[in-house]
């Protein structure tokens, strides 16, 4: 799966909900990038009909096949009222997580789909659907009517330098996503690739390497998270480095100075 196809299916969906009455829709789709599908279709919709993406862990051929107990709740989801204006879901193993929340935690695990941080919006139990709660995440405002920008993710290590980052800049990217350490934080060694990208354009934005909680403007060392927000460098909240790829290509088709991008960071 690429961003492009992404789009495709967005496109896709897009107009078969604007030419028919559906109740809901469901989707099916690998493991291994779903969550990024998920989140690029709760950006690009704005309405009120259920999206549900549903996969399996485990194939035809292996005990314990979970293809078809997914894609039953999945309907089951969708087909509910309590499911509209819930953004895009990822339903899998009877939990009903959000795009913006879930993400993948184990190779191999069936209840591998988690939302670390809050918990699932619901559950299907006894072919009932329960839900818990309401998303957390103010879904940006986003129209988009092609994708061409190109977005990195870089990731933070003890000794980390700039090298990666001079050569995206010099392969011309349009953003670059840094999954730095802890509270958003990077070694000193990456500070002048970083510095160089925002002086040539192109957006820097900052997430955690850690699974859970926000990266925040906390320590003012070099490469500390403050000295990055003094250099225009934006941050990501508690979104993860593959979903704030996702938020930074589709930002980029129609706005490209940092205080508008911020916006959507900030949320």
């Amino acid at each position: 799966m690429t961003p492009n196809d992404m789009f495709n299916i967005a496109k896709l969906v897009d107009s078969e909900i604007k030419h028919t009455n559906y109740d809901g829709i469901v989707i099916t789709h690998g493991t291994d990038t779903i969550e990024e599908t998920a989140y690029f279709l709760d950006l690009y919709y704005k309405m009120e009909t259920p999206i549900v993406m549903t996969g399996a862990m485990r194939n035809l051929s292996e005990l314990g096949y979970d293809g078809l107990s997914n894609i039953v709740s999945a309907i089951l989801v969708a087909s509910d009222s309590q499911s509209k204006n819930r953004g895009v879901l990822l339903v899998m193993n009877d939990e009903i997580n959000a795009a913006s929340e879930v993400t993948k935690t184990h190779t191999v695990a069936l209840d591998t789909f988690k939302s670390l941080e809050f918990g699932p919006l619901g559950v299907v139990d006894s072919s009932r659907v329960f839900f818990y709660r309401s998303n957390t995440n103010t879904k940006p405002k986003i129209t988009i009517s092609k994708l061409t920008k190109r977005v990195e993710i870089v990731k933070a290590a003890s000794g980390t330098d700039s090298s990666i980052i001079n050569f995206l800049i010099d392969s011309k990217v349009d953003g670059i996503i840094i999954e730095a350490l802890g509270r958003g934080n990077v070694p000193p060694m990456m500070v002048p690739g970083i510095a160089r990208a925002i002086q040539e354009g192109i957006p820097v934005v900052v997430t955690s390497r850690c699974p859970k909680g926000r990266v925040f403007d906390t320590y003012a060392y070099q490469g500390g998270g403050y000295h990055l927000k003094q250099l225009g460098v934006l941050f990501s909240g508690n979104l993860p480095s593959q979903k704030s790829r996702i938020l930074l290509m589709l930002a980029l088709e129609s706005i490209s100075t940092n205080d508008e991008l911020n916006q959507y960071f900030e949320n």
